[in-house]
């Protein structure tokens, strides 16, 4: 019957319930959930919305390090001994996370090898995203790691049509994820957008032709205007 009950384990489920060591709380748009500095003593992960990470260097200098959609944790630096939040999370839209406790995590992890399966894997797409994003600052181009960009704000992959950035996004963010003037990021989404591999209709939308531009490597891409 123990075995039973096991094998019912459901992961989505029991992120999505308040229980020992969980919690299930809404953040407004603009509201943090930790700041950079904060005491680091849970795992949170995200039910509805889009978080934005950001981190200040010691000379003060602000940048957007990622943006995170529905079904990803952030926070877990806590599991690996980090005593204090090394970023700041912020709501971009109206969000629900669930706040697991350190405790209550590893418990999770030890206890539950389907919970533990799907964190491993969100862990192995993190990794493998950090390392295209080392490749993408160290080879690209500005401009091509602008395209990349829009391409995963839009998650082209899923979809073959055209796509909408969820969520509205300055050309300063923009900028500050691909370390890039905004001068620079405004001129290549102009060009971007008179060769059709964007438009404009409140959000961002990207086209599948951009996507063909960065698979196939076209010269449009950094043709020089």
């Amino acid at each position: 019957m123990v075995k039973a009950a096991k094998d019912l384990f459901d992961p989505s489920a029991f992120l999505a319930k308040v229980g020992a060591g969980k919690s299930i709380s809404k953040f407004g748009k603009g509201q943090n959930v930790f700041a950079q500095g904060d005491v680091a003593d849970a795992v949170f992960y995200i039910q509805e919305g889009k978080i934005k990470l950001t981190v200040v260097s010691d000379q003060g200098k602000e940048a957007v390090v990622g943006i995170l959609e529905p079904g990803q944790f952030f926070g877990e630096g806590c599991l690996n001994g980090h005593p204090l939040r090394i970023a700041t999370t912020t709501a971009m839209e109206p969000c629900i996370i669930t706040r697991i406790s350190k405790t209550a995590m590893i418990a999770a992890l030890e206890g539950k090898p389907k919970f533990s399966q799907l964190f491993m894997a969100y862990l192995l797409a993190r990794n493998s995203r950090i390392e295209e994003d080392l490749i993408d600052q160290l080879f690209n181009s500005s401009e091509k790691r602008l395209a990349r960009l829009l391409l995963l704000l839009a998650n082209f992959g899923k979809e073959a049509s055209s796509q909408p950035i969820g969520v509205t996004i300055s050309q300063e963010t923009l900028a500050e994820m691909i370390g890039a003037t905004r001068s620079r990021v405004s001129f290549f989404m102009n060009k971007f957008r008179k060769l059709g591999f964007i438009s404009y209709n409140g959000k961002i939308e990207v086209h599948s032709s951009l996507l063909n531009a960065v698979l196939r490597d076209k010269s449009e891409i950094d043709r020089k205007d």
